[in-house]
């Protein structure tokens, strides 16, 4: 029975998706540890501690203990300020690891600084690694110029790890081609493995969805689920919103999903307070809605009342609400970048539109309000490649024949089967 480190410095499993620091990261290793528990892996997810009320170790589920680390102050702080404390993570971790006499036989690091950490276990212990990097610092650089709050390091580290960890998953074609063409990455040792969904979680809601949410069957409503942050260009759909409601006269609802609390707070989130501002001085305040953080097992709802999910940032590594919209039946309008353009067929599936082109998204839009047919046979085209390339159990077999490619080189693990287009599924 093999047994895996996953670690996941700043995005713990056990954290609400939605608030600061915390979304696909997250939803990634939660969905990731679990499912590689239920084919048969004991699996140990180590997390920095950020609250004196956490227990050291969580039993969380069949297979999968949460290990809390003690690095840094043990309260929340931002990501761009974790690096000086993970000489500290790692530490704790090869302690740990050698008290409680656990042979791990890989470590999973994901992002670049849990990277680091698995840099030193492996030197002190002996075990291989692999690394997810979930977003790669030069490519955030272009997309965020100054708003990056990284420091420059940050790009030889992930440089240097491209080069020695046992193999690297990337998220994407896009991921890849710009870990080789920015980082000279060696195109060898790369294995494509997309994100996933969970179909226990995602479904077309059969029963009237907006019935149960409160909300107007003669309303085109758009949906907007994800975190509060700029990046994310929630205001580029809000000024298509617009467009819609001035120019194109559709009577539209626009739903935005998501904040550091249940109710919107914009001094908990201060994004939430500029767009607020945005929709009044835009004049659409009373087509808006902010509902603030929903619960997981509340998504399925909102992804099935909305006519069409709207996600356009200027910069995604990958984009798991895309699929979990598609898991629901429901077409997504997605920027061209990252893994949105990979697994969002345009035409097909839903629409591709560059990012911060409001006029182009209010055009798509109108496009699929008056044609909702076309919309919904585009909604059952996402649903079915959902279902047929996307959930986490046939992610979870991928990522296990990559740690099995290290721990068996001469290939006596069976590799699942490419996927005929190529765009997903373990590829070297």
């Amino acid at each position: 029975m093999r047994k895996i480190a996953l670690i996941s410095e700043h995005a713990s499993p056990l954290a609400k998706p939605g608030s600061i620091d915390s979304g696909g990261q997250n939803v990634y290793v939660a969905q990731l540890a679990m499912h590689l528990a239920r084919l048969g892996y004991l699996v140990d997810v180590f997390t920095r501690r950020d609250s004196t009320l956490l227990d050291q170790v969580v039993d969380w589920v069949p297979g999968v203990r949460v290990v809390h680390v003690p690095a840094g102050p043990a309260h929340f702080i931002q990501k761009e300020s974790m690096l000086p404390f993970m000489e500290q993570f790692a530490r704790f971790m090869i302690r740990f690891a050698r008290r409680e006499k656990i042979p791990y036989d890989l470590v999973h690091a994901n992002f670049f600084m849990s990277g680091i950490v698995a840099k030193q276990v492996r030197q002190a212990l002996g075990i291989p690694f692999v690394i997810t990097f979930h977003a790669l610092g030069r490519v955030r650089r272009l997309s965020q110029k100054e708003a990056d709050g990284f420091p420059d390091a940050r790009f030889d580290i992930e440089e240097q790890l491209m080069r020695e960890a046992d193999r690297v998953i990337a998220e994407c074609p896009q991921d890849r081609q710009d870990m080789e063409a920015l980082y000279h990455a060696p195109a060898d040792r790369i294995d494509i493995v997309p994100c996933g969904f969970d179909p226990d979680e995602f479904w077309p809601v059969t029963l009237d969805a907006r019935q149960q949410l409160g909300l107007n069957r003669d309303e085109f409503i758009i949906l907007q689920l994800g975190r509060m942050v700029p990046r994310k260009g929630v205001d580029n759909v809000i000024e298509a919103t617009a467009i819609l409601r001035h120019r194109y006269k559709v009577p539209v609802r626009l739903l935005v999903v998501g904040g550091n609390s249940e109710t919107p707070d914009p001094v908990a989130t201060p994004e939430l307070g500029r767009l607020q501002r945005k929709t009044r001085e835009l004049g659409i305040d009373d087509c808006v809605t902010f509902t603030g953080q929903r619960q997981r097992g509340q998504l399925r709802y909102y992804y099935s009342a909305a006519n069409v999910f709207v996600t356009t940032p200027w910069y995604e590594p990958f984009g798991i609400t895309p699929l979990e919209a598609m898991a629901c039946g429901t077409p997504v309008v997605g920027s061209a970048v990252g893994g949105i353009k990979t697994t969002v067929v345009d035409g097909e599936t839903g629409c591709l539109v560059p990012p911060k082109d409001p006029e182009a998204l209010a055009e798509r839009l109108e496009w699929l309000y008056r044609h909702p047919h076309a919309a919904q046979r585009m909604g059952w085209s996402g649903m079915r490649r959902a279902y047929q390339n996307y959930t986490w159990r046939s992610v979870a077999g991928n990522v296990a024949a990559v740690y099995e490619r290290v721990l068996e080189p001469a290939g006596t693990y069976p590799l699942p089967p490419l996927v005929a287009s190529g765009e997903v599924g373990l590829r070297s």
